[in-house]
């Protein structure tokens, strides 16, 4: 018995460019911080795009304003705390979600998101992707954005 293969040499696989990634906008107020990062993530990566690729960036650049006004679920404020180590002996910072909301809010969002995003070369460059503003206005308006609601 012969099997016959089909000529292959003109199957073309189609990888998404980098013209196809649009802008778009979200709005923080009254989100909960970590089902706010992974729709945000799920966004960088491309998956609401029927072109998504896992190993291709195809998704598309996140504007998030109002950064501070996210909100933590249960008593993650006074009990989530941030850590940084400078290299140093007795380097080790910490700080709190409720001071890290008041100096940096903005900070909360990206460390949340890039915590959900892959830890290799792709992720850096999607993590760079992400535009989070602590107020209203964002100096993105030259790329026009599309608001976008969340579920």
């Amino acid at each position: 018995m012969t099997v016959t293969c089909k000529d292959v040499t003109n199957v073309k696989t189609y990888f998404p460019n980098e013209s196809t990634n649009d802008w778009v906008v979200i709005d923080a107020t009254g989100q909960t911080v970590g089902r706010l990062a992974t729709q945000i993530a799920s966004v960088l990566k491309g998956k609401h795009k029927p072109t998504y690729t896992p190993n291709q960036p195809g998704g598309d650049f996140v504007i998030v304003v109002n950064a501070e006004k996210v909100q933590f679920s249960g008593r993650k404020l006074d009990q989530k705390v941030y850590t940084r180590y400078s290299g140093y002996q007795g380097g080790l910072k910490e700080t709190t979600a409720r001071e890290m909301l008041a100096k940096h809010p903005e900070r909360v969002l990206e460390h949340a998101v890039w915590g959900m995003l892959p830890k290799t070369r792709m992720g850096r460059r999607l993590i760079r992707r992400l535009k989070v503003y602590a107020g209203p206005a964002h100096p993105h308006e030259a790329q026009q954005p599309k608001k976008m609601e969340l579920a």
